[in-house]
């Protein structure tokens, strides 16, 4: 089933993000970002979870590439990351997967999710390339700081290919200012300092989302332990998008491989029925 066939993205970088928020907008809801690990429960059952994912009704997928250190993620997802190693994913492989997709006919706006290690590895202009040509989006790295984002924004932006950037709860003013010049699709916004999948300890503030839609003219999604419809219901009422993935990680984890797309799809219809304001 072939499921977000969307017009034709724009032309700024990374348009189709932009794009799949400002839907979501006009339609009164939050937009449902969803996490993936590529190669998690195996290779094919990850393309089985990624079509699930998108005909639930996901709005942007965050394709989680496996990497051996991933020091800001939490135990369901460093899990996932072992899992996916274990069945031969890696950076290539989950390019190669975003391009499979697309030769699918899907245009759910992809965002590669990692780390910087693999694609220095690889080279960033040799990245940019090839991420281009299967189909990606974005890019989020988690341990790239924004001091030293553009060794890998400026071969993306040649490619129409934006950079995520992350904003934390211990971000200045004078910090998030500087992330306005990337001209993001949306900002990240860690909902609280620690790892990925870690109970929420704080209420976001509206006041705080407020400055950093301000400041970086670009919306912003909440993510980091957000497991619950109930919590993305309450989050879609401040945030102009929620990021669901230890939740949708667990899912796959807790039960026959096989059954896995149908798990983490009725969690992710939830989650969409949840994000309306």
């Amino acid at each position: 089933m072939i499921a977000n066939r969307e017009s034709a993205p724009s032309a700024r970088s990374g348009g189709r993000v932009a794009d799949a928020f400002a839907a979501a907008r006009a339609e009164g809801r939050a937009a449902l970002v969803t996490y993936l690990t590529y190669g998690d429960p195996s290779l094919a059952g990850s393309m089985d979870v990624l079509e699930a994912v998108i005909a639930a009704g996901s709005d942007v997928i965050e394709l989680g590439v496996p990497f051996s250190d991933p020091s800001a993620d939490g135990p369901s997802i460093q899990a996932a990351m072992a899992r996916a190693l274990d069945a031969g994913a890696g950076l290539s492989q989950a390019l190669s997967a975003v391009a499979e997709l697309r030769r699918r006919g899907h245009t759910i706006p992809v965002v590669l999710f990692g780390y910087y290690n693999p694609i220095f590895v690889m080279g960033a202009e040799a990245f940019a390339a090839r991420a281009a040509a299967s189909g990606v989006d974005a890019v989020l790295t988690v341990d790239l700081p924004l001091e030293e984002l553009g060794e890998l924004a400026a071969p993306l932006a040649q490619h129409h290919i934006a950079v995520i950037p992350l904003v934390a709860p211990t971000s200045t003013a004078a910090r998030i200012a500087r992330v306005a010049p990337l001209a993001a699709p949306f900002v990240y916004y860690i909902s609280m300092t620690g790892v990925t999948g870690a109970a929420a300890k704080a209420a976001v503030s509206p006041q705080r989302i407020d400055e950093i839609r301000a400041a970086t003219a670009a919306p912003v999604a909440v993510g980091f332990g957000i497991r619950t419809p109930a919590q993305a219901a309450a989050m879609a009422q401040l945030a102009d998008g929620v990021v669901v993935g230890s939740a949708l990680v667990d899912e796959i984890a807790d039960g026959d491989p096989a059954g896995a797309p149908a798990r983490v799809a009725k969690l992710v219809s939830l989650l969409r029925a949840a994000v309306r304001r």
